[in-house]
């Protein structure tokens, strides 16, 4: 459904992280907010929300992606 990955980099602190958020349906008809997040180049931490609804489910990733933007991280370019 909707996929957000974000990137922080900081060569100078040896900083190289990213998080990854993804809603998708699960089999009760409710949708889950999956994340991930860790150092590039490493296996991340993964959490999974369920919400009941698709809206919910993306207003959860909007906060999420504002804080991570407010935070320093960027989306990679394509």
């Amino acid at each position: 459904m909707m996929r957000v990955q974000l990137r922080r980099e900081d060569p100078a602190k040896n900083m190289r992280r990213f998080y990854v958020m993804e809603i998708q349906p699960n089999l009760f008809g409710q949708y889950t907010l999956f994340r991930e997040w860790g150092r590039i180049g490493r296996a991340g931490t993964v959490r999974e929300t369920p919400f009941p609804t698709a809206e919910a489910a993306e207003a959860a990733l909007e906060r999420q992606w504002r804080a991570k933007v407010r935070r320093g991280y960027l989306q990679p370019p394509l």
